[in-house]
């Protein structure tokens, strides 16, 4: 395939000399394209571009290559890198895209898609009936509608995907993604009262079975360090035991269980390392779960039910972010803001400062670093 120079010939007759170069090519589903350039050198230049990008190949992906190949580039490149949360998250949306959309060509994915994507999901009930060899509480399926959170959850996950493909060359722009609108509300963290009640509440737990302790020490150790630390969930459960030392109290959180993708050494309070004593053992992870995912959430749920905890907000019930939430909120009069972005792990400040912002928002009394009441009473 080659590309030509071309002077528009009314313009030469009037500009002569000056009348600007164009450059024309044949696209390969065989359209003619042109584009205005300037000069005859500049004008060889792009001709040159044009005839390697058309013999490379790469102005095809940009115009007839399939979701299947990209998807096949992207799971190797992109899936394969990441955290298994953010894995996870990314892939829930890419399978709700495909089973709606069933993308074909990489061309056809444009702003239009992505709002027929939105106009289907909304209509679809929130939970769907899955299968789980572990046993739950709560019902397999419900009739609401998917919430608008996770659906801009989702769309932010999809917005991701399309701006690697369009990086990678499979997409000649950037699709606009239009988000819905959520109300504001207040952020829910697990407070001091509801903590207490969750911690002793922590024996009528069922799993994690089979271990060398019993449910009631590993949901103690879990709840104590995650309000005490300030970590994610996805770290907190990927922790092992070589990177625990006890006795200088500190744990390494390694950059492939976290999300900001660095090493961090945390030290510990006091209490968190009597609570992780108890669960010492010649196993490798220091919260081994021998579970489905889905179960440790829907564990937690039955513990807050059991506990008779309920949140404020349209769920009802906590997250495990609550307990995070409760952590900046608890401490983010006492420790300076840098202290705090170093034990939240936050890569940039802004994120640090949103906590506290939210922080202030809800003003909390505390004058040191927060240890619940219910561990004054561990010995």
């Amino acid at each position: 395939m080659s590309a030509w120079l071309f002077q528009d010939h009314r313009q030469k007759q009037k500009m002569g000399d000056k009348c600007p170069w164009s450059v024309g090519w044949v696209d390969p589903e065989g359209k003619r394209k042109s584009k205005r350039i300037g000069s005859q050198s500049a004008a060889e230049k792009y001709a040159r571009k044009m005839e390697g990008q058309l013999a490379a190949g790469v102005y095809e992906a940009t115009s007839s290559a399939s979701w299947a190949k990209f998807m096949d580039d992207y799971e190797a490149k992109a899936l394969a890198t990441m955290g298994t949360s953010s894995r996870d998250a990314t892939q829930s949306a890419i399978n709700h895209f495909e089973r709606i959309i069933n993308p074909a060509k990489m061309k056809g994915i444009t702003s239009r898609t992505f709002a027929q994507y939105v106009a289907t999901r909304r209509t679809e009930p929130r939970c769907r009936p899955r299968k789980c060899k572990a046993k739950s509480k709560r019902k397999a399926g419900s009739s609401e509608p998917v919430s608008v959170a996770t659906i801009n959850k989702e769309l932010r996950h999809l917005r991701a995907v399309v701006r690697k493909a369009h990086r990678w060359g499979y997409l000649t722009r950037i699709p606009e993604i239009d988000f819905l609108k959520e109300p504001g509300r207040l952020p829910t963290y697990v407070t001091p009262e509801h903590f207490a009640k969750l911690y002793q509440q922590c024996d009528s737990a069922r799993w994690p079975d089979e271990q060398p302790f019993t449910p009631g020490d590993w949901w103690r150790g879990l709840l104590m360090t995650a309000f005490m630390t300030g970590w994610r969930i996805g770290s907190l459960m990927a922790l092992r035991w070589q990177d625990v030392d006890l006795e200088a109290g500190t744990a390494l959180s390694r950059a492939a269980d976290n999300k900001g993708k660095r090493d961090q050494l945390t030290p510990l309070h006091p209490t968190v390392i009597q609570h992780l004593r108890r669960l010492k053992s010649f196993g490798q992870l220091v919260f081994p779960w021998n579970h489905t995912h889905r179960a440790l959430f829907d564990e937690f749920i039955d513990l807050q039910r059991q506990a008779k905890v309920q949140a404020v907000g349209p769920k009802g019930h906590y997250g495990f972010h609550d307990l995070r939430r409760a952590f900046a909120t608890m401490n983010a009069g006492t420790l300076s803001p840098d202290a705090l972005q170093a034990l939240m792990q936050h890569k940039d400040y802004q994120t640090t400062q949103r906590y506290i912002n939210m922080a202030r928002q809800l003003n909390p009394a505390v004058a040191e670093l927060y240890v619940p009441s219910v561990a004054v009473a561990v010995g």
